[in-house]
């Protein structure tokens, strides 16, 4: 009788909420510059120090109009982007 030894394996399986909140983290702490917006965008957002696409989301619509060349098409643009992440405005929900 030959017995195997077999390493054991360790395996640690997030749950899919840690999954998700790790995605969250993961699209939170992207660039500006890696979510689809005109460089112009991206240079007047850069500009006022907002940098990640949590910076973003924590600017009030008026904080960004207030941003020199940045209008209401911007914003929209901006919008945008936020939806295409997966992020919805209020109005929206």
């Amino acid at each position: 009788m030959s017995v195997e030894h077999r390493p054991a394996k360790t395996c640690v399986r997030l749950s899919e909420a840690e999954l998700r909140r790790q995605k969250l983290q993961e699209t939170l702490n992207l660039s500006i510059a890696q979510i689809g917006l005109l460089v112009r965008t991206t240079n007047c957002l850069e500009t006022e120090g907002i940098l990640t696409v949590r910076d973003l989301l924590n600017s009030s619509p008026e904080r960004l109009l207030k941003i020199s060349n940045f209008g209401a098409k911007t914003l929209l643009e901006v919008y945008a982007a936020l939806e295409r992440l997966g992020f919805k405005r209020d109005s929206q929900k």
